[in-house]
């Protein structure tokens, strides 16, 4: 009896464990079928391509300048013994703005001067000589011969005077040339010498921002130039303060490019300026640029192959992606702007390409409705 109920344990184990065995093969089969069929595919956003006329602006920093500015200096060298102006100071017409020690001037004067008292009075003794030589002509007590050399005497004096005021006249301007004064009203904005310096004739000593009409300068890249619209009505904010504006023409094109920055100095003539725009304030200038035909897409599509800008588009029979090259002409806040490369009509990735390879089927995510308000 128990020689038959083990060898029945045996075989109902080896039942059993056969069973066993069948069930897993069963659920490892269920599980693989069911892992082949739930491969979801990739979702993303698309938007559709269409060309549309592309007129933007550009928006640049400039400086407010004067439109005439001079640099003053002294019409003869000397010493600097006096400095009456600061930078950023405001002077008058006629102002007083340094002096040169005028020792040696003064001396000359003196000199002059000494000159035409000299030259006065060899005037009065040959005018007194003259009118003796006229009466005694006129009684026959002189000779013709005479009466001529005091006249020439006479007339010789009168040149000598002449000179020596006319000395006198270099003299005095001389001295008052030791005095820098200013030439207009406006602003001090440079100062290239101090007092005990020992300046040369014409070497400059301030620089002088008239009064009157401003300027915006501005560096403009040679490509800007070549776009904008027009060169009229151009829209100058102040950076400070946006709602400080005004109106300004371009003026004034440098004839040369800069090789440093590869820019062109351009001077726009404010129509009015603002207080607030005072010189060397930092103001933006705005421009409309040539209207162009481009595709608008938004930043997330940007993608990029063998280092140039492309982007992904979808087949729209069988929703396979594939990676397009694109020439961008423009970035904006918001989209870039395609010149080439981009059909009207193609399926263009918006969202989600950074998980995309080419000759992959997605799934285009619907875009939301909009929901009307609530009542």
């Amino acid at each position: 009896m128990m020689p038959h109920l083990i060898a029945s344990g045996k075989r109902g184990d080896g039942i059993y464990r056969f069973v066993t065995w069948l069930v897993c093969l069963g659920l490892m089969a269920g599980c693989k079928d069911d892992g082949a069929a739930v491969v979801p595919l990739t979702r993303v956003k698309a938007v559709t391509a269409e060309i549309v006329d592309f007129a933007p602006t550009i928006t640049l920093t400039g400086v407010v300048a004067a439109q005439i500015r001079t640099d003053l200096s002294f019409r003869l060298s000397g010493k600097i013994s006096e400095r009456l102006a600061n930078v950023g100071e405001h002077v008058v017409l006629n102002q007083v703005l340094a002096r040169l020690d005028p020792e040696e001037q003064q001396a000359e004067l003196v000199s002059v001067q000494a000159g035409v008292a000299s030259a006065e009075a060899m005037l009065r003794q040959a005018a007194a000589a003259f009118e003796r030589q006229k009466d005694l002509l006129a009684r026959g007590n002189t000779t013709r011969r005479d009466y001529d050399q005091a006249e020439a005497s006479l007339r010789s004096a009168k040149a000598q005077l002449d000179q020596a005021h006319a000395d006198l006249t270099v003299a005095q301007n001389q001295v008052s040339y030791t005095e820098l004064r200013a030439d207009a009203e406006g602003i001090i904005t440079g100062r290239m010498a101090e007092v005990g310096q020992v300046v040369a004739q014409a070497q400059p000593i301030y620089s002088l921002a008239r009064d009157g009409p401003r300027d915006a300068l501005f560096n403009v890249h040679e490509w800007a130039l070549a776009n904008v619209a027009t060169d009229r009505g151009l829209v100058i904010s102040l950076v400070s303060d946006p709602a400080v504006k005004t109106l300004g023409d371009v003026r004034e094109l440098s004839p040369a490019v800069n090789p440093r920055t590869e820019t062109v100095a351009v001077k726009i003539a404010l129509h009015d300026t603002p207080a607030a725009m005072t010189l060397g304030a930092l103001v933006n200038g705005t421009a409309p640029m040539n209207q162009k035909k481009v595709v608008l897409v938004p930043w997330a599509a940007l993608f990029e192959i063998d280092g140039r800008p492309a982007v992904w588009v979808i087949d729209p029979q069988s929703n396979v992606v594939s990676l397009k090259p694109i020439t961008v002409t423009r970035y904006t806040k918001d989209h870039i702007a395609v010149s080439s490369g981009l059909q009207s009509g193609e399926l263009v990735v918006s969202a989600g390409v950074q998980m995309l390879r080419p000759g992959q089927k997605v799934e285009i995510v619907p875009e939301p409705k909009p929901t009307g308000p609530k009542r």
